[in-house]
């Protein structure tokens, strides 16, 4: 496990879980809530997916910047960021009827 990966994911997730809470009818849980969930999620969730997928890592064995690597942290902790809030907001709203 690379600090800088997981860095990314929690990052690109806090992004993905605004993202997903804007895109919802009831604006999701507000912006501290979205960037909370999308956080957890893109933390876990970019783990689990770099390690079932094999995705490269942010930086190389020399200690720079692989972009291609960077890339894939990024959508795979924005993506699951995304993916956690939207679950999340999808319980709340149910739970609120």
């Amino acid at each position: 496990m690379d600090l800088i990966n997981l860095l990314v994911q929690l990052l690109s997730g806090a992004v993905g879980g605004n993202v997903a809470g804007g895109l919802s009818r009831t604006g999701g849980m507000g912006a501290p809530g979205n960037t909370l969930a999308g956080a957890v999620g893109g933390g876990i969730g970019g783990q689990i997916l770099s390690v079932l997928l094999s995705l490269a890592a942010a930086r190389n064995s020399a200690g720079s910047l692989d972009i291609p690597g960077f890339v894939s942290q990024l959508l795979a902790g924005g993506l699951s960021g995304g993916v956690l809030t939207a679950i999340l907001n999808m319980i709340r709203a149910a739970a609120a009827r």
